[in-house]
Order: structure tokens, then C-alpha cells, then sequence
């Protein structure tokens, strides 16, 4: 089933709002002039009853009894009847019409009056409908020497209830079709800054992002939504710019070692070529494609690391870890010509991919070796403070311009572009490393001097076991 349209929806909450609020004010309106209506009768039913007593007491019979009762009260009080009874019950005398007969006197008024209280109720007649009898008890020394029962036909009461029930039902259901109409040309009214904000939205496409929706500037949920879409819009903007540098800067790279291959190849074949040319064509051809691969390798990993994307939360022991990448980066450092050494060390764990880690720190590793000459040093260590877990790479090496430290971790960025290319590199390096890290919720940072070296650090932050046991012996550490 096709679920109804938000303009359907509001219409029929509104229309069912205002149905049950009809509903309940129409039950309480007719409890009320049913209460009132009752309260008329069982005044005017007091008022006969003091009028009965008033003329008894002056001995007057049932005749003049009415007949006061018609010049005091009036015609609208001819419907109304009485009796006069005994304390056993037994009628003495009653007036004559409309109702002939005596009236019933139940249990429960005869044992109030017996008591000196009067008692009010409704009484069904079978001959002359609904009845509502006031029965008076008549004190003479504290003591009950008759009842004056007083009653009056309900009927007319009756009749008046029933067709105001019939209005209500007549009335109610107008008022909340009108109510629904009203309701739906209201949420028409209040839905078209949406319909035209879905309108503007269709119209911006992948080319022109740079779009933003308007706003009404009353600060109200319609403008709130139109900065929720504008916000991502932006972020889309920045994605979409984003990919297409990174697509750029990817084909710029690729197009050079493929270019060197097809140059070199074109070259071997014009003419015929001893076989030690066609092996320094090859080597050549090899280094290239090295190359290639390694780039490959770095954009699958800098792919995965993007920003989005969460990383594993496994803790990872760092001590082996960093031992792993001392010994590798030891064989590479050696072939160099460079000592690398452990430096400040504390054994912590913290959330992530062991594998990332690994890769992040062994990164700046080659790019310090790279970029220190023979005879230089390199210290790797890793140290715990305000909750974090930092590592670093210090180097010896040749360093780095201040003007060049804030672009340095981004992607194909190359500080020299030649010498980089000659010692292998991607331009990816340091920027896998960022992203990387950014998968993990750690920073990354650089300090540099020229001639002097470089230290690249990045934090990451510990896990619970870690800082619980770091709260218990705030001494602890290692070397």
C-alpha cells in the first residue's frame, strides 16, 4: 500500500484532532444541560413542594392547593403533581390532574423521611413516562407527620436533550469536514517553501554544486532545512572537487612513468640495438614499472584510508609493533648508509588496525631515509601523555623550508619534485600517513629545519585498559 502524502497526513491529524476535541466538548455540553435542565426541574419541584406545605397548613384541600400553585408559579407549572401521605405510606390527598393515579414511594424515600431528609429521584412510570419525584418529609415536634411527594413529567427534558444530541451529531461532522478542507488548504500553503526548496534542489547537478538554496530568513524549520541542505551541498562540493584534483594528480603521475616506457621503447626499436643496449633498455623499463607499481599500491591504500571510512577498533599492542618497524626500517636504513635507533619508548594499546599503523609508521621511516644522507641518524619513539599516545620519526636529514611545512601532507605533493623522483617517490607517502591516522581520530604534525632535520609526529588515543592502568601508577613508563 502507497503511504499517504505528508499534506494527506496533516490533514487527517488535524481533522482527527479536532474531531476528538469536538467529540469530548459536545460529551461534556450535553452532561451540562442535561444537569441543568435537571436542576430547573428540582427547583420548580421545591418550589411546589413549599407551596403544597405553606397551604396545607392553613387547611386548605387538593383544589386550592392547585389553584395557588397556578396563581404563584403560573401555567408553566401545570404539568406538575402531587400527593400528601402519611408516615405509613397511605395517601390523604393529591391533586387531580394530569396524573391520577398516586405516586410510587420507594424504599429509599420512605426511610430518608423517616429520618427528616427529602430524597430526589427518577422514577420510571409505565403510564405516563419518565418522572421526577421530590419527596418532603413534614417535621412537627422532630418528628415526620407527613410526605409531600412532588413530581413532574421528564418528557419535555427528555425531548429537548434528544434534539440537541441530534444537532451535535448533524453539526460535528460538518464542522470537521470543513475543519479537513480548511486543514488540507493549510498544509497545501505551509508545504509550498518545501515544494519549492525540492524544485531548486532537482535543478543543481554534479557541474554546478556551487548552488545554494535560499533562505526565507524567518529562522524557522524551512530555513533550518535549507542550511542542512546547503551544508551538504558544500560537503558534496568539496568531495566532488576533491575527487576530480585526486583524479588529475593520479593521471599526472601515471602519465609520466608511461610516457618514459613509451620513449625508451621507441627509441630501442628505430634501429637494432646490441643485446647491452636492450638490457639498459629493460632495466630502465623495470624501474619504471616499479614505479608504477608502487604508486599503484599507494593509491589502493591511500583509497582505503580516505575519510569516511571507520576503522577497525581491535586493540593493537604497540610494543611489537614498533619492533617490527625498527627491525625493517633497520635493514633499510643500513642499506643507506644511515643508523637508525630506538629512542623513549612506553608499552601502551590502543584501538585500531594493526596493519594501518604498521604502514603509517613505516612511511615516515622511508621518507626519512630518503631524505637523510649517508652517515645520518634516525630515532623512532613513542610516548603517552593527556590520554594520547604519540608517536615520532627524527631525522638528520636534509629538512624542510618552513613555507613548505603546511602543504606537506598533501596529496602528490612534492617538496623537490626532481630529487623526489629520483629516489622513488609518490608524492603519497605523508599523506597516506594523515589519512590514516584521521581513520584512527589521531592528528599528525611536522618540525623542520633546513640542514638540520625533521621529526614527524603523529597521536593517537589510548584505550580504556591503557589509561586505567596509567590512573593507577601515574609513575608508569619504559624505555
Amino acid at each position: 500500500m502507497k503511504p499517504l502524502s505528508l499534506r494527506a497526513r496533516l490533514t487527517l491529524w488535524y481533522a482527527g484532532v479536532l474531531l476528538a476535541i469536538l467529540a469530548v466538548v459536545s460529551a461534556l455540553s450535553y452532561s451540562v444541560l442535561r444537569w441543568s435542565l435537571l436542576q430547573q426541574v428540582d427547583a420548580s419541584l421545591a418550589a411546589v413542594a413549599q407551596i403544597v406545605r405553606e397551604t396545607d397548613e392553613r387547611g386548605a384541600g387538593g383544589s386550592e392547593v392547585e389553584r395557588a400553585i397556578r396563581e404563584l408559579l403560573g401555567p408553566g407549572f401545570s404539568d406538575q403533581f402531587f400527593q400528601f401521605l402519611d408516615p405509613e405510606g397511605r395517601s390523604r390527598f393529591r391533586s387531580g390532574a394530569p396524573h391520577p393515579g398516586s405516586l410510587p414511594l420507594s424504599l429509599e424515600a420512605r426511610l430518608n423521611a423517616a429520618h427528616g431528609r427529602q430524597t430526589v429521584e427518577t422514577l420510571e412510570d409505565p403510564a405516563n413516562g419518565p418522572l421526577r419525584v421530590l419527596t418532603v418529609p413534614v417535621l412537627r415536634a422532630g418528628r415526620s407527620v407527613e410526605i409531600i411527594q412532588v413530581a413532574a413529567p421528564l418528557a419535555r427534558t427528555r425531548e429537548a436533550l434528544s434534539r440537541y444530541l441530534t444537532t451535535l451529531l448533524a453539526l460535528v461532522p460538518v464542522a470537521v469536514g470543513l475543519a479537513a478542507a480548511g486543514g488540507a488548504v493549510i498544509a497545501s500553503r505551509a508545504l509550498q517553501p518545501v515544494r519549492e526548496m525540492s524544485r531548486a534542489a532537482r535543478q543543481i547537478t554534479a557541474e554546478d554544486l556551487g548552488r545554494r538554496l535560499s533562505r526565507r530568513g524567518a529562522d524557522d524549520e524551512i530555513d533550518h532545512l535549507a542550511d542542512t541542505l546547503n551544508a551538504m551541498l558544500e560537503g558534496l562540493e568539496a568531495a566532488f572537487a576533491q575527487s576530480r584534483r585526486f583524479s588529475a594528480d593520479a593521471a599526472h603521475e601515471l602519465r609520466t612513468p608511461l610516457t618514459a616506457l613509451k620513449g625508451e621503447m621507441e627509441v630501442a626499436l628505430r634501429a637494432a640495438r646490441s643485446p647491452e643496449e636492450y638490457r639498459r633498455v629493460l632495466a630502465s623499463s623495470l624501474e619504471e614499472v616499479e614505479h608504477l607499481i608502487r604508486l599503484a599500491e599507494d593509491l589502493l591504500v591511500f583509497s582505503r584510508s580516505s575519510p569516511g571510512l571507520a576503522a577497525p577498533t581491535a586493540p593493537v599492542d604497540l610494543e611489537p609493533l614498533l619492533l617490527e618497524v625498527l627491525e625493517t626500517g633497520a635493514r633499510r636504513a643500513q642499506g643507506a648508509g644511515v643508523t637508525m635507533r630506538a629512542d623513549t619508548f612506553e608499552p601502551a594499546t590502543v584501538l585500531g588496525d594493526a596493519g594501518a599503523l604498521r604502514r603509517a609508521v613505516l612511511n615516515l621511516v622511508d621518507n626519512a631515509i630518503k631524505y637523510t644522507p649517508a652517515g645520518g641518524r634516525i630515532a623512532v619513539g613513542a610516548r603517552a601523555a593527556d590520554g594520547m599516545m604519540e608517536f615520532y620519526v627524527r631525522d638528520t636529514g636534509i629538512g624542510i623550508p618552513q613555507e613548505e611545512l603546511p602543504r606537506l601532507f598533501e596529496r602528490f605533493y612534492r617538496v623537490d619534485k626532481a630529487r623526489s623522483r629520483e629516489l622513488g617517490g609518490t608524492g603519497l607517502g605523508l599523506s597516506i600517513v594523515k589519512h590514516l591516522v584521521a581513520a584512527h581520530n589521531g592528528s599528525t604534525r611536522v618540525e623542520s629545519r633546513l640542514q638540520e632535520g625533521s621529526t614527524f609526529f603523529f597521536t593517537l588515543p589510548l584505550d580504556e585498559a591503557t589509561l586505567h592502568r596509567r590512573q593507577l601508577n601515574p609513575e608508569f613508563t619504559a624505555s
